[in-house]
């Protein structure tokens, strides 16, 4: 018997959401520097939080996840009532798209941006709008001059995933002023414990006093809690109780809530996970200007990663290929319009060092 069933074409069209990888092509495991996980790995306050949640596995997580919503809301100097969560941030960006767009609809980001939101806006059967770069980083005047009376929801990763480029403060609020009434303002902050204080972009403060705006972050990156698919976000009332609606129920295991509380309070964890990232994240950006005249160059990152453009004799897929024979998985992106760069975690002392020795390598051999 012939079937006639068949996704909407909306789903049709959708490319799946590609992770990076664990192994190399024969199956050996290395260094993994395709994530962008914390490679000081998980606190051990967080580690014994997940461990309490043990001796509760056969009852249902707390579905209002009300401590862990207290927990953040303290440590960000928020209203408890306005956080939501889900899991990864990722549940948070696809909420916001299904509670404000639609058929017809149109979703915004920049190009390059992080891949889930063409995802999240093609899943609602909206249409996905990519404004134009200005050299790998956010143009907000190409954003803005992209929103049209269909525009529903905005996407702005900041640091943006994968250039690692960041938009300051009043380049957010230029953006705000220009963004209609009846759309959503969605600044997502997954690497934003990452920045130094100084660059606070001034999200939250919009997300506190305007009625639509919502800041995403997550406990995958700096708080080493990948596995355990945790994010949150913050907006006014209204969004918040819209976004509900649809959000799936003990969406956040127990285990997961406990060790994201006490991960929140081992703020020693995060400074040194921060300052490790920018100190070798600043001597891998100088390697790579070492090898400007081969033709690298590194993208300026405020995040745990570096866009590395490949723009001489050495191809980006070569340099993926040459870096996995040599133990180190790095992110190669065609799919997402970047054929000639590779996205590169900063991972440990010793993977960051061999990493760019191997790179070095292939460089030379290229010529």
């Amino acid at each position: 018997m012939t079937s006639t069933l068949a996704p909407k074409p909306w789903i049709d069209a959708i490319a799946p959401y590609v992770p990076g990888r664990s192994t190399t092509a024969d199956g050996r495991k290395v260094a993994k520097l395709s994530s962008n996980e914390n490679p000081l790995g998980t606190s051990e306050a967080a580690k014994a939080g997940f461990l309490a949640g043990v001796s509760s596995l056969d009852r249902y997580p707390d579905a209002s996840a009300a401590a862990l919503r207290e927990a953040i809301a303290k440590a960000h100097g928020l209203d408890p009532a306005r956080v939501i969560y889900g899991t990864g941030s990722d549940e948070i960006l696809h909420l916001a798209a299904g509670a404000y767009a639609g058929q017809g609809d149109e979703v915004l980001y920049v190009r390059y941006g992080f891949s889930v939101y063409p995802i999240a806006a093609r899943r609602v059967g909206a249409v996905p709008v990519e404004a134009p770069d200005a050299d790998y980083a956010t143009d907000i005047d190409s954003l803005i001059a992209h929103i049209t009376p269909r525009t529903r929801v905005i996407f702005l990763a900041n640091p943006n995933n994968p250039t690692g480029t960041y938009s300051p403060a009043a380049d957010i609020a230029r953006l705000y002023a220009a963004t209609p009434a009846d759309c959503l303002l969605v600044i997502d902050q997954a690497y934003a414990e990452y920045l130094e204080a100084a660059d606070d972009d001034g999200a939250f403060a919009l997300a506190q006093d305007r009625p639509n705006v919502l800041v995403t972050r997550t406990f995958s990156k700096i708080y080493g809690l990948a596995a355990e698919r945790i994010g949150w976000g913050y907006a006014s009332a209204p969004v918040i109780e819209a976004m509900h609606k649809i959000r799936a129920p003990f969406n956040v295991t127990t285990a997961g809530q406990l060790a994201a509380i006490a991960g929140l309070g081992d703020t020693g964890f995060v400074e040194k996970s921060r300052a490790h990232n920018l100190k070798w994240r600043g001597w891998f950006e100088g390697e790579i200007a070492s090898m400007g005249n081969k033709g690298l160059r590194a993208v300026p990152s405020k995040a745990n990663f570096s866009l590395v453009l490949f723009e001489g004799r050495l191809t980006a897929e070569a340099a993926y290929e040459g870096l996995m024979e040599a133990g180190y998985i790095v992110r190669w992106l065609p799919g997402q319009g970047l054929p000639h760069a590779l996205r590169i975690t900063i991972g440990t002392e010793e993977e960051i060092r061999g990493l760019t020795a191997a790179l070095r390598t292939l460089v030379e051999a290229a010529g």
